[in-house]
């Protein structure tokens, strides 16, 4: 059993929590105003518990980012860096901009030669980012059904460890993991963001995911 602190209290944080404490985990949600996260605790049970940013980030042997992406590098430096250092940290965030889509199509406040991860890599040299839940929506984030087979969760990451564990976490969750490669691969990664988004902003489709087909 692992301990896992999410860094977040929104519907990603929620149904990545849920998907811990289905397969076993103990799990800390995290929230500037614990009293929204009350409903939750008392569901989960005996191992649902909440707290501060920075008491999820002292609990979890394993920590999830789950807060917006602009917020994301404000968030760790609140709760101080050294309380990540060493851990594994899933980062599912996306460097979506406040500007609106154009034609379904978010807008990235990130250039194409760099990424939201590598940004969060480079300012904290001692956490173990890998990237992943971030190119599907939170409904099929645990234990997805698809009538086409298992989808395929793309990650990368620096330490080849982290990424083996979390690529252990994806097998209790139903996926069939890519891994692409160091950090720098999140460029690629996180422009998924923008085209899973597109069939749900143009045509109010969010029932699908992505497949990696091999011959």
């Amino acid at each position: 059993m692992t301990k896992v602190g999410i860094l977040g209290s929104g519907a990603v944080a929620h149904a990545l929590g849920r998907g811990f404490l289905k397969h076993g985990h103990e799990v800390m949600l995290s929230s500037r105003d614990l009293a929204k996260l009350s409903d939750w605790k008392e569901e989960g049970g005996a191992k649902a518990h909440v707290g501060s940013f920075e008491e999820a980030a002292k609990f979890g042997d394993m920590i999830v980012l789950a807060v917006q992406g602009g917020s994301a590098t404000g968030v760790i430096e609140q709760i101080g860096p050294q309380h990540l250092e060493g851990k594994i940290v899933i980062d599912t965030t996306n460097p979506i901009d406040d500007m609106p889509p154009e034609d379904g199509v978010l807008r990235f406040f990130t250039r194409l030669d760099e990424s939201l991860m590598e940004i969060l890599q480079n300012r904290f040299p001692a956490i173990h980012f890998v990237k992943a839940f971030n190119t599907v929506g939170n409904a099929f984030m645990v234990n997805p059904s698809f009538k086409d087979g298992t989808p395929t969760m793309f990650i990368c990451g620096n330490n080849e460890s982290a990424k083996q564990q979390v690529t252990r976490i994806l097998d209790l969750f139903g996926w069939e993991t890519a891994d692409m490669g160091r950090a720098t691969a999140a460029r690629a990664i996180e422009p998924l963001c923008m085209l899973w988004c597109i069939p749900g902003l143009t045509q109010n489709q969010w029932t699908h995911a992505f497949k990696l087909l091999k011959n």
